[in-house]
Parts: structure tokens; sequence; C-alpha cells
């Protein structure tokens, strides 16, 4: 069995996070890189996934941050 977690942390610090299951390492894999798919082209300032062992021991991890691009950002009057 293996866990996988997403965490999504917006940029004023405020955290939402999905948990999925899964009993074979491939369809851990399948959830894993999925949810990293989705990831990666999200707006959420940063978005982690990371897969577990039942007793918790990180198997694989990755994030993706998004920053706002400065020049896009339109100044305060």
């Amino acid at each position: 069995m293996f866990i996988i977690i997403e965490l999504q942390t917006n940029a004023d610090g405020t955290i939402g996070n999905f948990v999925y299951t899964a009993q074979s390492a491939n369809e851990a894999d399948q959830i894993y890189h999925s949810k990293l798919a989705y990831a990666a082209t999200s707006t959420v300032y940063c978005h982690a996934v990371t897969m577990l062992t039942p007793d918790g021991d990180c198997v694989k991890h990755e994030a993706y941050w998004h920053v706002p691009d400065e020049a896009t950002i339109e100044p305060e009057e």
C-alpha cells in the first residue's frame, strides 16, 4: 500500500491537502504523476506531491513553485 499526499499552498500561507491511497506501486505511480501533471501548470503558489509508504517513509516527492512574474503585476496607485 502507498499513500499519495497533494499539498496546495497559497501565497497567503493557506494550505489545502488531499490524500489518496493505492494498493500497488504502479497504481501509486499513476496517481502521483497525474497529480504532478496538474501541478506543473496550476496557478497555486506551491503545488507539491509526495508518495509515502504506510509507515511514513518518503518514496518520492516533487514540487512546483508558481511565483507571479513581477512584470505582469499592476503597480498600486
